[in-house]
């Protein structure tokens, strides 16, 4: 319960960066661009590529999930029979190839490549049918609820349970308060999709007021969801005997209310088609995006003359998805999706700090204007036409004089800047080791910490006193730069309290992406291009056109 309030306040914080990320770049690809716009062409590359890890773990997951429920009405058939038949006895992979949810995705795979749209009336439909499936959850199951069930005694658990398993120390708090910000580190992937809503900033007529007010609505009524089926799981069947595959037909089952069960299972299904096609739908985007600029092979990014679909990167990311949902089991692909979204809402909020206190000819009078969507083809300088290229150098002295403006500068400045994007790249590298030093005992570990955090506040005072862009966005992030800093700082944190386990699946994923990305994107890129003056491929074909 507590985990998932946990993650949904630190979802919000990430949504509110999202939203004027969407006001400034509206345009496919979404932190991925913004990335590239604000930081360059490599920090792009490892959002865009956590992203991708993020939509492709996302299809996998709930491919996963899907297969497990559908399961459930066949008595765990399928999974019998995988097991029996391929069992799989390696650790770091799943205990049986799930071809259920490989044939699941690489279907939608060809759904989305031909060119079949999301339909809203679809979504809403199903939207409201999964409402109705969690508050008949929520009234059933607590007619079924045991309160013992929160003060269980964990002596009597083992009694009971298979032998090996981790069972805490029983009780409301059985793994303690570290097992609650763990699980609010997985727990995160459930509010994935909000940059749905961040991101049409140009589309609402009051986006100051209403995009805020639709991401904290719509988090608050995720959040509640989640807390009321985790309160009534929790009730119903001590916590040592869920079923991680489809635990919502196990626990009516269990508590002798198989028709309920039924119907659980059948929205299951229903609600899972929907969020199946809504996690895959923007994949290809990404990929075009990142094809588009040269940082992918740019084959993906061309788009079939009959479907009007970018098919190749469909193909691609589908392929990967199917082979994910069928060697990974749910617990590892949850884990894996949370920490790409974590280190893409990091990004997110790091970006937002700099091009909050970017210095630029708009910031001295002119008004800035988003661009249209319609064109694919927008470079970085189109993006932001008015950005500063100073070369300046400065004086340590007069770097130091300006850490706190004791000029009194009112507009930015090439200096303040500089100054205030150092702060905020400070800031999110002494993250890292202040986040590691919390999970310490020794004393000589708690005052560093002391010391790592009074550098953290100093980077936050130094971007305070420094001039920021008056820009006339359709949406700014309030309290800035306290509210991005601690969106950082409980990303950063949470993704600490993730498995070892899962961390080498990450880096292993990031050891490949800088290997296109040193092999293919460093001299294909677009950029590459225009710094050597020559016309990017995709400009070429633009032009033809």
């Amino acid at each position: 319960m507590l985990s998932f309030l946990i993650a949904g306040f630190a979802s919000a914080l990430s949504g509110l960066c999202y939203a004027e990320f969407g006001a400034r770049v509206p345009k496919a690809g979404s932190a991925y661009v913004y990335s590239y716009v604000t930081v360059g062409e490599l920090p792009a590359f490892v959002v865009g590529w956590n992203l991708v890890l993020e939509y492709v773990i996302g299809t996998a997951s709930v491919a996963r999930g899907y297969s497990g429920y559908l399961d459930s009405l066949l008595n765990n058939t399928l999974k019998n029979t995988f097991s029996a038949a391929m069992p799989i006895n390696i650790n770091f992979l799943a205990d049986y190839p799930d071809w259920t949810a490989f044939s699941i995705t690489l279907l939608l795979t060809l759904v989305l490549g031909v060119g079949v749209q999301e339909s809203t009336r679809f979504n809403n439909i199903f939207t409201i049918l999964n409402l109705a499936v969690v508050m008949f959850v929520i009234v059933a199951g607590f007619a079924e609820s045991d309160v013992e069930n929160w003060s269980i005694d964990v002596s009597v658990a083992k009694n009971v349970t298979v032998t090996g398993q981790n069972l805490g120390s029983g009780g409301f708090f059985p793994f303690g308060f570290s097992g609650m910000l763990s699980g609010a580190a997985t727990c995160f992937y459930g509010f994935v999709g909000f940059d749905a809503v961040a991101t049409t900033g140009e589309e609402t007529r009051n986006p100051q007021r209403s995009i805020p007010i639709a991401i904290v609505v719509s988090l608050m009524i995720v959040c509640v969801s989640y807390i009321g089926i985790s309160s009534v799981l929790t009730l119903m069947l001590p916590y040592y005997l869920q079923d991680a595959q489809a635990p919502l037909p196990f626990a009516f089952k269990t508590a002798g209310l198989p028709a309920a069960a039924l119907v659980v299972t059948v929205g299951a299904l229903f609600g899972l088609s929907t969020s199946l096609l809504g996690a895959m739908f923007p994949l290809p985007r990404v990929v075009y995006a990142m094809a588009n600029d040269g940082l992918l092979p740019r084959f993906l990014g061309r788009v079939h003359s009959y479907f009007h679909t970018p098919l190749a990167a469909t193909v691609l990311a589908g392929t990967l998805s199917a082979l994910m949902s069928l060697l990974f089991d749910l617990s590892q692909l949850v884990d894996m999706m949370s920490i790409g979204t974590l280190m893409a809402y990091t990004m997110v909020s790091l970006c937002v700090l700099i091009l909050r206190y970017r210095c630029s000819d708009s910031a001295l009078g002119g008004e800035y204007s988003p661009l249209s969507t319609r064109d694919p083809y927008d470079s970085e300088e189109e993006l932001f036409p008015l950005r500063s290229k100073s070369s300046e150098t400065f004086t340590r002295r007069q770097y130091f004089h300006q850490m706190f403006n004791l000029g009194r500068v009112m507009t930015p400045t090439p200096l303040s800047s500089r100054v205030a994007s150092h702060s905020a790249i400070m800031f999110a590298v002494l993250s890292v080791p202040f986040c590691i030093m919390t999970r310490m005992t020794a004393w000589h570990s708690r005052v560093g910490l002391v010391f790592m955090g009074l550098k953290l506040v100093m980077c936050v005072v130094v971007m305070a006193r420094q001039p920021s862009d008056v820009s006339g966005l359709s949406f700014k992030v309030p309290a800035v730069p306290v509210l991005p800093a601690v969106s950082i700082l409980i990303n950063v944190f949470l993704t600490t309290k993730l498995s070892w386990e899962t961390w080498i699946r990450f880096s292993v994923w990031m050891v490949v992406g800088f290997l296109i990305y040193g092999l293919y994107g460093w001299k294909n890129s677009s950029e590459e291009y225009r710094m050597r003056g020559d016309t990017p491929p995709e400009e070429k074909e633009d032009a033809q056109n």
